[in-house]
């Protein structure tokens, strides 16, 4: 699922936000929001690296010297 600064933002927002704050302050509220989560996932997604540990299983085709595969099942990963 890719990262969504905006969603991300909005359901922030929606935490802190006061039910009974005047609409212009809530929308207000909002955008900073998805501004500031909007730089969060820019800079996640610039700096972030992906380590996916051995045993993934894989399907080959090709010869010895020219082989193309893929992934044939999921694989856990951990963001440094």
């Amino acid at each position: 699922m890719a990262m969504d600064g905006k969603a991300l933002g909005d359901e922030i927002a929606a935490l802190i936000t006061d039910a009974n704050a005047p609409d212009e302050m809530k929308q207000k509220i909002e955008k900073l929001w998805e501004e500031i989560a909007g730089a969060i996932v820019k800079h996640i997604e610039a700096n972030a690296v992906v380590t996916v540990a051995a045993g993934i299983p894989v399907a080959t085709s090709g010869s010895a010297t020219s082989q193309t595969g893929a992934t044939t099942s999921t694989g856990t990963g951990t963001i440094a």
